[in-house]
C-alpha cells in the first residue's frame, strides 16, 4: 500500500490533540442520531401516516388528534447514541456510563408515552361504540396508564442505581408501611390531583360550591396539596385536593359553557281566584296575545254547564307560555315549560322553567327579575291573586 505522508503528518498531529478526535466522533455521532431522526419522521412516518390514511375502517378524525407514530419515531436517535457512544475515543467510562443510562431513561418514558398514548386513541375509539355508553372503560385504561408509567419509574430508577427492578421492589416493600405514615397527606393529593387532572373535573377559574364547607366561588389556583377558591364575598377558602374526590361539589362549568342558564322559580296565587272564563272576559283577554293566535276555537269551554272549560289559570298558562316563547332573552332552543306545583297552605305556585341566554350573573338576574314583574303585574288582569302573607299593617287596618 502507498504511503502518503501528508496522511502521516495529520494524524501524527491529530495524536496530540486527543479532545479533537473525541469532539470529532461525537459530533458524527450526534450528526447521524439527527440524519436517522429525520429519516424516521420525514420518510417513514408520513409513509405509514399516508398508509393508514388509505384504509377506510380507520376514523381519520380520531387518528390525527394522536401521535402514537410519532413518539415511537423518537426511539431511533436515542437507541443511536445508546450504541455508538461507547465508539467515541477517549471518553471516559463514567461519562460513557451516564450518556447511556440519559438513553436508557428516554426510551423507557417515550415507551410509557407511547403506550398511553395509543390507549387514549383506543379509548376514544371505543367512545364511538354505542356499547361505551353502558361499559365505560376509561377507568380501567387510566389504571394501566398508572401501572406502567409506575413501571417505567422504577425502570429509570434501577438503570441509574445499576440494581435489579426486583431488588428495587424489596426494599421499597419494607420502607413502605413508614411512607405512606410520613407522607399520607401528600400520597391522597398525588392522586387527588391525578383524578382531577385525568377525569378534567376542576380548572382554574370554574364556578364551585360546596354547601357543606361554605365554598361558592371561583378556583384561582390548583396545587398538589391545596385548591384555592375565591368565594363571591371576596374572601378566600383553602381547600385540601383530596376533598373534591372524596366530597360531592357542584361545578358550574357546564352552565358557562353552554352560554345560558336556568331560571326556576315559581309564584304563589290564591287558589280561591281561580275560576272559569265567560265569554266577556274572554274577549277582553284576547288583545294580551298575537292577533294570529287563537285560544279559544271550541264554543264548548264557554259552556256553564262543561265542567272542562276554560279557566282564568289555565289561559294565564297559556299567555306565559307565549311570553316566554318571543322573550329576546330566553334561550328558545331550550326547554321551556309553564307548570304547576304542588298546592300549598299558601295558594297554588305556578312554575318558570326556562333558560336565560346568558351566563353573565347581572343580566341574568335583570331577566329573571323583568320576567318576575310583569308576571305580577298581569295576573289582576286575568283575574288572578298572589298570595301575600298578611303584614303588621294589614293586622291594624282590620282591627280598626
Amino acid at each position: 500500500m502507498k504511503d502518503y505522508p501528508f496522511v502521516d503528518h495529520i494524524k501524527a498531529w491529530a495524536d496530540q490533540f486527543p479532545w479533537l478526535e473525541m469532539a470529532t466522533s461525537l459530533s458524527i455521532l450526534i450528526c447521524v442520531a439527527i440524519i436517522a431522526n429525520v429519516i424516521v419522521k420525514q420518510v417513514v412516518v408520513r409513509g405509514i401516516r399516508v398508509l393508514l390514511k388509505k384504509m377506510p375502517f380507520i376514523d381519520q378524525d380520531i387518528f390525527a388528534e394522536y401521535s402514537v407514530i410519532h413518539l415511537v419515531s423518537n426511539l431511533v436517535p436515542a437507541i443511536v447514541i445508546l450504541n455508538g457512544i461507547h465508539t467515541v475515543p477517549f471518553l471516559s467510562a463514567s461519562a460513557v456510563s451516564i450518556i447511556q443510562m440519559l438513553a436508557q431513561a428516554f426510551i423507557f418514558i417515550t415507551i410509557a408515552r407511547s403506550i398511553a398514548e395509543f390507549l387514549d386513541l383506543f379509548n376514544e375509539v371505543y367512545q364511538k361504540k354505542p356499547a361505551s355508553k353502558n361499559k365505560p372503560i376509561k377507568g380501567y385504561l387510566q389504571l394501566i396508564k398508572l401501572i406502567i408509567f409506575v413501571i417505567c419509574g422504577l425502570l429509570i430508577l434501577a438503570t441509574f442505581l445499576k440494581k435489579d427492578v426486583f431488588t428495587l421492589l424489596a426494599g421499597f416493600g419494607a420502607m413502605a408501611a413508614v411512607l405512606m405514615l410520613v407522607f399520607q397527606n401528600t400520597i391522597l393529593s398525588l392522586v387527588a390531583s391525578v383524578q382531577i387532572s385525568s377525569y378534567d373535573m376542576v380548572r382554574v377559574g370554574d364556578w364551585i360550591e360546596m354547601p357543606n364547607l361554605g365554598i361558592n366561588g371561583d378556583v384561582i389556583d390548583i396545587s398538589l396539596h391545596t385548591i384555592v377558591v375565591q368565594n363571591f364575598d371576596k374572601t378566600l377558602s383553602t381547600v385540601p385536593t383530596n376533598k373534591l374526590v372524596t366530597d360531592s361539589f357542584k361545578n358550574w362549568r357546564g352552565m358557562r359553557e353552554s352560554g345560558c342558564r336556568r331560571i326556576l322559580r315559581s309564584v304563589t296565587f290564591d287558589q280561591t281566584s281561580i275560576g272559569f272564563l265567560g265569554a266577556e272576559s274572554l274577549g277582553m283577554l284576547k288583545k294580551f296575545f298575537p292577533t294570529n293566535q287563537s285560544i279559544c276555537d271550541d264554543p264548548k269551554q264557554l259552556d256553564e254547564n262543561n265542567p272542562y272549560r276554560l279557566t282564568n289559570l289555565g289561559l294565564f298558562r297559556q299567555y306565559l307560555q307565549d311570553y316566554l316563547d318571543h322573550h329576546p332573552n330566553i334561550a328558545q332552543n331550550q326547554t321551556i315549560i309553564v307548570r304547576h306545583q304542588q298546592p300549598t297552605a299558601e295558594g297554588l305556585p305556578l312554575e318558570l322553567y326556562t333558560y336565560a341566554s346568558t351566563t353573565v350573573w347581572a343580566n341574568y338576574e335583570n331577566i329573571q327579575s323583568e320576567i318576575f314583574e310583569h308576571i305580577i303585574a298581569m295576573a289582576p288582569e286575568f283575574g288572578l291573586k298572589v298570595y301575600q302573607a298578611p303584614s303588621g299593617d294589614d293586622v291594624r287596618k282590620f282591627i280598626a
